[in-house]
């Protein structure tokens, strides 16, 4: 399954990803000679490690919900989505035999809870359509003359084609192989780079404190983040207390339009609601009516409705014994609780480094792409799919149905130029 060097094909899809592998397969399908090149050993590196290695690969939202996902270029992958969406992603492997599983919030799963049961579909897939793998291969280089590519390892050419997916992923999680070897590629052909940041990502906070509620879970709260006079509030959920600051879904979620506002302002405001499901009269009339019984202690009141290393440390930060009883709360102590579990208060310094993203916000100008067939605006017989277009959408496996889907597109479309 190895290629020979100064082998010409129809089609080399750079980069064996979710997205490069799915190009492949789909031009395969179409009867054209097909070569993969890879800087791994094998295809699917990064795909084994998302979602904790269980791979939320799709979700059952609507492509309207989709669109909007992805705002505010959200329009530009209805083609691609409309190509190839879950339904066929689901189905896609399925034919293989793989099982999947709908969870919660429509995330989708292979049934054993293994990513490397879906990569193990992906292979099949490649090797029935006659897909050629050039592993441990890195293309430095890509030249463009007379209608073909030229690939370059190093200073060696090494292959030809009158047509080339690039789908190198973005640049994080780069000992996967994702170095954003593909932005300097695509710039190489005059490509613009909207700039790259981490999406996806935890954030640091100012209040060193926050090293003492280190592992500390919270299995439903609501965020809500101040960025001078913008205001974003999220949904309900999990969130995860850490030595440098927060994460979890939520936060995840959130984090592209924190790391967006940090460049016009450099410190925001992030506030916890502990208690999501009442409001602060709710909250003021459980108070009143516990407030008469003696035996009744203030840490046992919280216990209620936060945990017990969470309840410890905001009556440390109130200076009010865990023991004291409910009776001998003041009013003033009794809204500053309420106060506290509605609007936890820390301030977001910085998201932690690309490198520890998710997933690569910015990258190839998606204005110098055709959305219909996401070839190069700027040279004829380029394609683009996955990470490596800019922008992403949230966790929950939308992201990875983005690769799916444009690579296929982009491997159809690929095939079909003839």
């Amino acid at each position: 399954m190895y290629y020979m060097k100064q082998t010409s094909y129809d089609i080399a899809v750079i980069g064996g990803g979710a997205a490069g592998s799915m190009a492949a397969i789909r031009a395969g399908q179409l009867g054209k000679r097909v070569v993969l090149v890879e800087r791994n050993d094998c295809v699917g590196k990064k795909i084994s490690l998302t979602g904790n290695r269980r791979c939320n690969f799709t979700n059952t939202a609507s492509l309207e919900e989709y669109i909007v996902k992805f705002n505010p270029a959200g329009e530009f992958y209805r083609t691609a989505f409309s190509r190839f969406f879950h339904e066929e992603c689901v189905e896609f492997f399925r034919s293989k035999g793989l099982d999947c599983a709908v969870q919660e919030s429509g995330r989708v799963f292979p049934a054993d809870n293994s990513a490397q049961s879906l990569i193990t579909v992906l292979r099949q897939y490649l090797k029935e359509n006659n897909v050629t793998m050039a592993y441990n291969t890195r293309v430095s280089r890509v030249t463009a003359a007379e209608s073909l590519f030229t690939l370059y390892s190093d200073a060696e050419s090494f292959m030809q084609c009158p047509s080339l997916v690039i789908s190198t992923g973005g640049a994080s999680y780069p000992s996967t192989g994702s170095s954003g070897d593909g932005f300097d590629l695509a710039a190489g052909f005059g490509h613009r780079i909207v700039p790259l940041k981490p999406g996806l990502v935890p954030l640091r906070v100012k209040e060193p404190w926050v090293k003492e509620l280190q592992g500390l879970s919270l299995e439903r709260a609501r965020l809500t983040f101040l960025a001078g006079k913008k205001k974003y509030a999220g949904e309900p959920g999990p969130l995860l207390l850490t030595h440098y600051g927060v994460s979890g879904p939520m936060v995840l979620d959130m984090s592209r339009r924190i790391v967006e506002a940090l460049d016009s302002c450099p410190q925001i405001v992030l506030l916890i609601d502990m208690v999501p499901e009442k409001n602060r009269e709710a909250l003021n009339d459980d108070f009143l009516a516990t407030h008469a019984d003696g035996r009744f202690s203030i840490d046992a009141f919280l216990n209620r409705f936060i945990p017990k290393r969470m309840s410890a440390f905001v009556l440390a930060q109130m200076q009010i014994e865990p023991a004291k009883p409910m009776h001998q709360i003041t009013k003033t102590e009794r809204l500053r609780c309420i106060e506290m579990l509605k609007s936890f208060k820390l301030t977001v310094l910085a998201p932690l480094s690309l490198e520890e993203a998710m997933v690569t916000a910015g990258g190839v100008a998606k204005k110098e792409i055709d959305p219909r067939t996401l070839e190069s605006r700027l040279v004829p017989g380029l394609y683009l799919a996955g990470e490596i277009i800019e922008g992403c959408g949230p966790s929950g496996g939308y992201n990875l149905q983005q690769a799916f889907s444009t690579g296929f597109l982009a491997g159809e479309s690929a095939a079909k130029r003839g």
